[in-house]
């Protein structure tokens, strides 16, 4: 699906995405990112450098996210909503870090709308 947003120039907008992509700035991305509007990190693996997934994410995964200090998190899950226990987002939760669990395309859709709004969130992206 593509997205356009009229606000937001020069700041990293979410401007498609399908199953196993996510387009920043119209440029596709096929692993893990963490967007935020100003800063794009696109390597986003486990501390053991191996890909990321909803089965083995932990609480150490996010520290690169909290360094980042955004005040919403949106955790893109794939392709179906599944929730993260909160023993794994106890970092997020100690630093006075909201989360939000959804699906990859909802956290997309998402992010734009707050970050539109000036809102300093993170959109932390799982692809299948």
């Amino acid at each position: 699906m593509k997205l356009h947003l009229t606000h937001g120039e020069g700041l990293n907008l979410i401007t498609g995405y399908t199953d196993d992509t996510v387009a920043i700035n119209h440029r596709h991305y096929s692993e893990n990112l963490i967007v935020l509007p100003e800063t794009l990190i696109s390597d986003w693996l486990s501390i053991s450098n191996e890909k990321l997934s909803m089965d083995n994410l932990t609480e150490k995964d996010f520290e690169r996210i909290v360094a980042l200090k955004p005040e919403v998190v949106l955790l893109g899950t794939g392709k179906t909503h599944r929730f993260l226990h909160p023993k794994t987002s106890a970092l997020l939760t100690k630093n006075g870090i909201s989360l939000e669990c959804m699906s990859t395309s909802a956290a997309c859709r998402t992010y734009n709308i707050l970050m539109s709004e000036g809102r300093k969130v993170a959109a932390a992206l799982l692809l299948n």
